[in-house]
């Protein structure tokens, strides 16, 4: 059965098992769908092969690699600053992961380090017969640069996004939730991986995620984020957190949180209280800036996803925790367009308040969400329906420049661009205890 009668069999049970109750069901009018670009296994690659490479930063100075191999092969990385030459060699572990009739290949997951920053390293996954591939480490300090994407799928429009990014001078990516848009179709998750090991083996790819991530069935698959938490680990633990959905970390004078859209966040949850811990942790001398990211937005002037509880409550509940911690900037996803609000907070323009950012343009195959309320709220300062990527260029302690970039016809555009000034940077706005 090919991938498109497939996810029509399955949607249609999804759509039995809920009965209407789903969650994320779209409350517009969807444009008609794009194909997905299918990644393909290469031919001349064996079963031991290393493929879907991808990077992730462990702690301040380790870096997680992570592939698949369709045999059971070592979970080894030999890792130098010398192309060519033999390196440190670190073991870690391998697992894999059943979804249906689906198996997953090998999933193998070493960390490396202590790495020095601002460094390209080179290194082979299992073999010695592997290809030699090479990431860079995120600086230490100021300056750094990070690209943003959101709901990124696998389609042309994806393609190209990924050429834009790669054409810039990024650290690190993050990206707020919906990674392959697999949708239960499980092969879509190792097409996604091949489409995005270019870059993701190159630079660490920093996740959290989407309601596309969710994946779970009543009564046949109970579980959620099952390929999710399987394919994409994140450092969760180093950051004090229980789940995968959520976690923070530091890079270069940053503090980076990430939070989960679609796992329990009211004030009695465990998401909750970690989150008031991490805040309350974070030293502004050594991490003068603060970003949050989030799948579903708390602020929207988009006719798409108005009124769903993932935005709505989750604001309710957690809102007033990020204005007291002032943090800088939340980027959000779940809506295909852009949209950049002012400093907000509890609907009203507040100095003190975090930057609202909307960047789910990266290219899925639902296509843009182009309406938009009217008249515009005076709180909303751009907004367009196009996809694209976004740069936040922190660089130093005071003054970073935000821009983003939208694919028109297959170049990337200027199209927004605005200088941000650290809320700790600025006497009125000391962080409220």
């Amino acid at each position: 059965m090919d991938l498109r009668r497939l996810r029509l069999v399955l949607t249609f049970a999804v759509a039995l098992a809920f009965a209407g109750s789903i969650d994320g069901v779209y409350s517009y009018n969807r444009p008609p769908m794009r194909k997905d670009l299918i990644v393909r296994h290469l031919e001349d690659l064996d079963d031991s092969s290393p493929q879907q490479v991808h990077i992730s930063s462990v702690g301040e100075d380790k870096m997680r690699i992570s592939w698949i191999t369709d045999s059971s092969t070592p979970a080894t990385v030999e890792y130098t600053t010398t192309p060519g030459a033999q390196g440190t060699s670190v073991t870690g572990t391998t697992s894999s992961y059943n979804y249906l009739t689906y198996k997953s290949g090998e999933i193998h997951e070493v960390v490396i380090g202590p790495l020095n920053p601002n460094t390209v390293y080179y290194y082979r996954c299992g073999s010695n017969s592997a290809p030699e591939l090479s990431f860079k480490t995120p600086p230490a300090q100021f300056p750094i640069n990070f690209a943003v994407v959101g709901d990124l799928g696998q389609t042309d429009w994806t393609n190209s996004t990924l050429q834009h990014i790669a054409q810039s001078n990024y650290d690190m990516l993050l990206l707020p939730g919906d990674l392959s848009y697999a949708d239960f179709i499980q092969p879509l998750w190792d097409s996604f991986g091949r489409l995005v090991e270019p870059l993701a083996s190159q630079r660490p790819w920093m996740v959290t995620q989407g309601n596309h991530e969710t994946e779970k069935i009543p009564l046949i698959h109970k579980e959620p984020f099952t390929a999710y938490n399987a394919r994409w680990r994140m450092p969760f633990e180093e950051s004090g957190s229980d789940s995968n959905l959520y976690y923070s970390f530091d890079v270069a004078g940053v503090h980076v949180i990430m939070l989960g859209s679609y796992t329990d966040f009211g004030p009695t949850s465990s998401q909750y209280s970690w989150l008031q811990a991490d805040l309350g942790k974070i030293d502004r001398n050594k991490t003068p800036w603060t970003l949050v990211l989030v799948h579903a937005p708390w602020y929207n002037t988009n006719t798409a996803h108005q009124g769903e509880k993932e935005s709505i409550d989750m604001k309710a509940s957690m809102e007033k925790l990020l204005y007291q911690a002032r943090v800088d900037v939340v980027f959000a996803g779940h809506v295909h367009a852009y949209e950049r609000f002012t400093r907000v907070y509890n609907g009203n323009n507040d100095n003190c308040a975090p930057v609202y950012i909307n960047i789910g343009d990266g290219g899925n195959r639902e296509g843009l969400a182009s309406k938009y309320q009217k008249p515009k709220p005076a709180i909303s300062l751009f907004r367009e329906a196009s996809f694209g990527h976004g740069e936040l260029n922190i660089v130093n302690s005071t003054n970073a420049l935000w821009t983003w970039h939208r694919n028109d016809d297959d170049e990337a555009v200027t199209s927004d661009s605005l200088w941000l000034t650290s809320l700790s940077s600025v006497p009125a706005c000391k962080v409220q205890n």
